[in-house]
């Protein structure tokens, strides 16, 4: 046995700082490096929704059902720029409901309190709750479940 294994594996505790505060600042769950032989990897536990997540399908099953319209009547009255839209945090993709079938988190009228989780943005194969960053009326969901999301893209309206 070598002499670096006898000593055991020496562990940068700045650069686990370093990819701790990469998490907070991206609102990730997890993330990892590599370098050479060695492999670092932070993860957080989400504990903000206590809802259990399964992976839903890429597609949904020709016999479900259509799901009603999440647009406002007045389209126009909703922009890109809307100053009440949460945006999503990552890229990846959007999902309304825990898994294929189950009731959406929140629909258009509903009152959401700060928290409430509005969507899921699944990057990675990891589920990523977005939640409500205060409270009100969800006035527009402005993507489709399944609909692959860009960062900074704006998700739902909540007012």
């Amino acid at each position: 046995m070598s002499e670096e294994h006898k000593k055991g594996m020496h562990v940068d505790i700045e650069l686990v700082r370093q990819l701790a505060a990469v998490l907070d600042d991206t609102n990730l769950t997890e993330i990892e490096v590599e370098d050479g032989d060695r492999k670092v990897r932070v993860a957080r536990k989400v504990s903000s929704a206590p809802v259990a997540y399964a992976a839903p399908a890429p597609m949904p099953s020709p016999a479900a059902p259509a799901a009603p319209p999440t647009m406002p009547s007045d389209p126009a009255s909703i922009t890109p720029a809307h100053e009440n839209a949460v945006k999503s945090p990552m890229v990846g993709t959007a999902y309304l409901a825990a898994e294929p079938g189950a009731k959406p988190f929140v629909t258009v009228g509903q009152q959401v309190k700060a928290g409430d989780t509005l969507v899921i943005v699944e990057a990675m194969k990891v589920m990523n709750p977005i939640a409500a960053p205060h409270g009100g009326t969800v006035k527009a969901i402005l993507v489709e479940n399944g609909q692959p999301v860009e960062f900074d893209q704006p998700l739902v309206v909540v007012e």
